[in-house]
């Protein structure tokens, strides 16, 4: 735990008592504030209770003793609506932050040389959290992972010198910390998300914006409009930009050509690393990722041998996707992440000979952006509330087949892959699971359905699983 004593001896409200929420508000208490703290749930506010949290309607306080009101990202504060709680604070006067500013100011206060890389975009983040973290750590750094991945912030090892801190930061979150200013800021990339929450799109890379308008590196994925306009605008303000692609050439920045890894600089071009043969980091979106950890890490001294082999011995994440099993010549790949089409096309985009497991429940728009990629399916599998949406859409691009579960899917797709390789129509094949749908038609989260497909792969006949170490 991180206790935070920028508020020492000061009265603090805060509201939002889920993980997150408790482990701040002991993090304050264990650095002397003096916590009172809600939740609109009487379960969560009786476990704080029992953690031993002065718990107590935030509506019965005096607001003007207040020196901050910590608000947990989960909870609106602009949009739709600002929440009550936000509306009282507001008109008291008294400041709405979360608890990556309540870091941001201990780090600050405690040890402000401690590296800290702070990563958000759209898509990606928490890859590329993870790999950063990873080079670092395998490099022999002190390092620390955490925000929205993992690990609560605060309830991370306190800020020392040489500790390196990687934290991946949602809109939301960084909407909470106006302060926030990393060593290393990377914004990756910018599509439309969470507007219900923002209102707008302009609100919500506005938003992003702040996480690497302060930082004093910051990196940028140019590949979107939207971020190349952040990074020009930064430019121009005076700050230290690095620009990074997964598709163009840069004259100034880092980029990819193929599974190579350049810095161009001067005139100059050189290979930084390579991405051959690294299963967990294939496709263009992970080329993007691995250049942003690749300019991190450069930053924080890593010399190339490191890099590569940071690179080189990273396993993945659970779920995006994730290499799980092989049979045969058929590859079986976990991309439960996949929660809308502009993810579901990254990975449609990382494979041929597809046999493509998709559906939940469907996101506004489905999946008619990912026309451009159905000649790459040998055959979909459709399952959930979206299926006979994905079917009209699909109509006769490709073949197809409302599988219905996930079980049923794996099953008919193993076949069919296996069938088609055996028979000489593909040197191999990838059974893909990237549903392009929220789970909640069949199941409570993605990492819930993404075991789901794990267990599916498992009990198929002849199948060697590819476990983490």
């Amino acid at each position: 735990m991180i206790p935070v004593s920028v508020f020492k001896d000061r009265k603090v409200a805060l509201f939002g008592l889920g993980g997150s929420g408790i482990s701040t508000a002991l993090a304050l208490a264990a650095g002397g504030s003096l916590v009172t703290a809600f939740d609109d749930n009487p379960d969560s506010v009786a476990r704080a209770a029992a953690e031993g949290i002065s718990a107590r309607d935030l509506h019965e306080i005096d607001w003007a003793e207040m020196a901050a009101f910590i608000l947990s990202p989960g909870v609106p504060l602009t949009h739709p609506r600002p929440h009550w709680s936000a509306d009282l604070a507001r008109a008291a006067g008294v400041e709405i932050i979360g608890d990556i500013e309540l870091f941001a100011r201990q780090r600050r206060a405690s040890a402000p040389q401690a590296p800290l890389i702070g990563i958000t975009g759209t898509n990606g983040k928490s890859t590329t959290t993870a790999l950063i973290a990873h080079m670092l750590a395998h490099s022999g750094r002190d390092t620390q992972m955490g925000g929205n991945i993992g690990r609560a912030v605060l309830t991370l090892d306190p800020p020392a010198p040489d500790r390196h801190y990687v934290i991946e930061c949602s809109s939301y979150q960084i909407d909470l910390a106006p302060t926030l200013d990393p060593s290393v800021g990377i914004l990756l990339n910018l599509s439309p998300d969470h507007i219900d929450r923002h209102g707008t799109m302009e609100n919500y890379a506005a938003i992003k914006e702040r996480l690497v308008a302060k930082s004093a590196l910051a990196v940028i994925g140019v590949d979107d409009a939207d971020c190349r306009a952040i990074a020009s605008r930064l430019e121009d303000e005076g700050r230290r930009v690095t620009r990074i692609s997964a598709t163009t050439r840069l004259e100034d920045g880092f980029y990819a050509e193929g599974t190579r890894l350049l810095r161009a600089r001067g005139g100059k071009t050189e290979t930084i690393a390579k991405l051959e043969g690294i299963g967990s980091l294939r496709g263009a979106h992970n080329a993007q990722n691995a250049l942003a950890a690749v300019v991190t890490c450069l930053e924080c001294g890593l010399d190339a041998r490191e890099i590569q082999a940071g690179l080189e011995s990273f396993p993945g994440l659970t779920h995006r996707m994730e290499q799980v099993a092989r049979q045969g010549k058929v590859l079986f790949v976990n991309d439960s992440k996949a929660t809308n089409a502009d993810a579901a096309e990254r990975a449609l985009a990382s494979f041929e000979h597809i046999y493509w497991i998709a559906g939940g429940l469907p996101k506004s728009g489905g999946i008619e952006p990912l026309r451009p990629f159905f000649p790459r399916i040998a055959k979909a599998y459709l399952i959930g509330e979206a299926a006979p949406a994905f079917a009209a859409t699909i109509g006769e691009a490709t073949p197809f087949e409302i599988s219905g579960t996930i079980e049923a899917a794996v099953e008919h797709a193993a076949r069919d892959a296996a069938g088609d390789v055996a028979g000489g129509s593909a040197p191999e094949a990838v059974v893909l699971f990237s549903p392009a749908c929220a789970s909640f038609d069949q199941f409570r989260n993605f990492e819930v359905r993404g075991e789901a497909f794990r267990e599916a792969v498992r009990s198929l006949a002849g199948t060697q699983m590819m476990e983490k170490e």
